[in-house]
């Protein structure tokens, strides 16, 4: 038996207690609770949402509407479709020869899952994790990170009121990079990861010796191919909202946009238009499109990578405004960068902040090697008016999730998975395939034969046995029928030594 140790070692044992209890409760017992979650949800709706604006610099609206919506929105759904996701279910017999077996597929949970989330977007990806988790018959242990550990406090403040039994939650205050070999050295049985590649590939390796399972969200450099029969009135404010919304701090929002070189001026003096009305400001403030960032160091970093980029031959399609009052020292201005070449640092890597790329293309086929020139693949987006052919283009790009006249706004959507492609991770969250993510496939296989004494191809084996076998393979399988009908005698003899003594 495995010994587990570390500062999480004694909390995960006691999450696992209290786990082999909530696995037992029926579903409407579980979801009663979770239920009781969702009231609070709305009870709290400002509370939560002031929150999550103080911890991480962004607008209220952008809480409420990227964070405390979502996850209400997410709750119901889990509660209303998890059961048919988790439901076990007969497999049918795929032959003659097994006929007889009568396979059920049944999904356990995995005892008890850590989820590690970042500082983004601190109360919506952990929520729906959390949500999955428990609704399969999970316990958790949520390390939320530490910039923004009012929301993971207000979070987990949610369930108990709402009557989830002690222990089943566990808020890990851990401090950074200590959690996930804490998790892994401490006895968890899954690890879901949302964060940098670098941290997740540290993870892997953590993970290797224990072949324990992760779900990996990682980063994104995320692709928009504006079509030249495009709404480039609809594109424009949709990929401002999905490149700027959150300062720009969105592992799914568009940060390279792709526009077909006939409508690209025009787009790019919208784009500049539009991007210059946005109003800074306070993100207490209702009127203020735009928070700050999370902190300097993160405003410092997304200014390094422009001045590079810069240097590298982009140029800035509008000089960055000056800091509006009541900002703080984290707002920083929306850049619009053109000309940059691939071998930028704005193309090549994730730029964690309010900047847009845009680069113009001629073809479908230069657009999709643009959009494809990644070693990441989150998500991407379409724009155009023919709905059939930018559904054919998006079934081309290398992302997890792809949306037609709209961007970002898919982790948003319950029913869909979440996840990417290449070095943005690996498995999914959210819909059906995340809520399998929180449980194992167990089939039960029971004989029905009535007074079986063997199987064909048990002890003793003979020259007949072989060839009862290959006649019975023969009598299934042959091309020809002629081949089928020769088999039958041979059939028969394998056939009853099921009842031979």
């Amino acid at each position: 038996m495995t010994t587990f140790e570390g500062p999480l070692a004694a909390s995960i044992l006691l999450c696992r207690q209290a786990q082999q209890t909530w696995q037992q409760q029926p579903w409407k017992v579980r979801t009663k609770i979770l239920r009781g979650v969702r009231d609070l949800l709305v009870l709290r709706a400002d509370e939560l949402a002031a929150t999550i604006s103080q911890n991480s610099g962004k607008t209220l609206t952008d809480a409420l509407s990227t964070e405390i919506v979502p996850a209400t929105m997410a709750l119901s759904w889990y509660c209303r479709q998890g059961h048919r996701a988790l439901r076990s279910h007969a497999a049918p017999p795929g032959n003659l020869l097994l006929a007889n077996k009568r396979s059920r597929v049944l999904y356990q949970p995995y005892g008890v899952v850590g989820i590690i989330s970042p500082w983004n977007y601190p109360f919506a990806i952990p929520f729906s994790e959390v949500v999955m988790a428990l609704v399969a018959g999970n316990g958790v242990i949520l390390k939320v990170a530490s910039a923004t550990a009012g929301v993971g406090r207000a979070l987990a403040a949610l369930f108990a009121d709402a009557g989830l039994p002690r222990d089943l939650l566990v808020l890990s205050e851990l401090v950074g990079a200590q959690a996930g070999p804490a998790m892994v050295k401490g006895g968890v049985d899954k690890l879901f990861f949302t964060g940098s590649v670098e941290v997740g590939q540290i993870l892997m390796k953590e993970a290797a010796p224990r072949l324990l399972p992760l779900v990996l969200e990682l980063g994104g450099n995320d692709a928009a191919i504006v079509l030249e029969d495009a709404d480039l009135n609809l594109a424009v404010r949709g990929l401002i909202w999905a490149g700027l919304s959150n300062a720009g701090q969105s592992c799914g929002g568009a940060q390279r946009i792709l526009v077909h070189q006939s409508v690209y001026e025009p787009f790019c003096r919208l784009l500049a238009q539009r991007v210059s009305e946005l109003r800074g400001g306070d993100p207490s403030d209702f009127n203020v499109d735009l928070g700050s960032m999370i902190n300097v160091q993160q405003k410092r970093s997304v200014e390094t990578q422009v001045r590079a980029s810069v240097s590298q031959g982009a140029r800035l399609l509008v000089d960055p405004e000056p800091d509006p009052e009541g900002a703080g020292k984290a707002w920083m201005a929306p850049r619009i960068l053109v000309g940059v070449t691939p071998e930028s640092s704005a193309w090549k890597e994730e730029v964690f902040g309010p900047v847009l790329v845009v680069v113009p293309f001629g073809t479908e086929e230069q657009a999709l090697a643009l959009a494809n020139d990644s070693t990441m693949g989150l998500t991407s987006s379409v724009w155009s008016r023919n709905h059939k052919r930018a559904k054919q283009l998006a079934s081309r790009i290398e992302a997890g999730a792809v949306m037609v006249n709209d961007h970002l706004m898919s982790h948003g959507l319950s029913e869909t998975p979440w996840g990417g492609f290449g070095h943005s991770g690996t498995g999914r969250t959210h819909g059906l395939e995340g809520l399998r993510e929180m449980v194992r496939a167990q089939v039960v296989v029971d004989d029905i034969l009535p007074l079986r004494r063997r199987n064909p191809w048990w002890h003793p084996h003979s020259k007949a046995v072989y060839q009862g076998l290959k006649a019975l393979q023969a009598f299934q399988y042959a091309p020809k029928l002629s081949q089928r009908l020769a088999s039958v005698p041979r059939l028969l003899g394998v056939f009853f030594r099921y009842w031979k003594k």
